[in-house]
């Protein structure tokens, strides 16, 4: 079981914060039996690679805000969207009082991670972004955290998680 992506998007809808673990497997090639099918498929890797990681970024928070739309429409204010799974991977969904929004992708078979997410809020954002008087409080046009010891927090604290037993 492993974590793919970690991604934090604040109030404004943009993405501050982005680490991925496990890179995302190529698609799959048809054989073919002429050079232009394969030109094709060439093209098209092509095209996927040049989708940066913030248009990523784009269209994962997309999904979320559609499902939570969809949620609270259907069940009521009090319903909350916790997590959804395909059959590549888990996204896992955790909102602050501030409206920051932590979601984490990982494989299917893991469990629900909305304690693990309120952690890494509660004891790495807070204290290494948050109280870090080099940190802005706002994140204006996409501008990150950058923060050294909140990536080695978020890194260790990943690696317990799903560390062998």
């Amino acid at each position: 079981m492993s974590v793919y992506a970690f991604f934090i998007f604040d109030r404004h809808t943009e993405c501050i914060y982005t680490k991925r673990w496990a890179p995302v497997p190529p698609p799959q090639q048809p054989p073919t039996t002429n050079g232009y099918a394969r030109g094709a498929t060439d093209a098209s890797i092509l095209a996927r690679k040049a989708l940066k990681a913030e248009d990523d970024a784009k269209l994962i928070f997309g999904t979320v805000f559609s499902l939570r739309r969809m949620v609270r429409q259907l069940g009521g204010e009090d319903d909350q969207f916790l997590s959804y799974r395909t059959a590549e991977y888990k996204l896992h969904y955790f909102e602050t009082p501030t409206q920051l929004k932590f979601l984490m992708l990982t494989d299917t078979r893991v469990g629900n991670m909305r304690t693990a997410l309120h952690q890494i809020w509660a004891t790495l954002y807070v204290e290494y972004v948050v109280k870090s008087p080099l940190s802005p409080a706002e994140h204006p046009k996409g501008v990150g955290v950058a923060n050294e010891l909140f990536d080695g927090g978020l890194e260790s604290f990943i690696a317990s998680l799903f560390a062998p037993q």
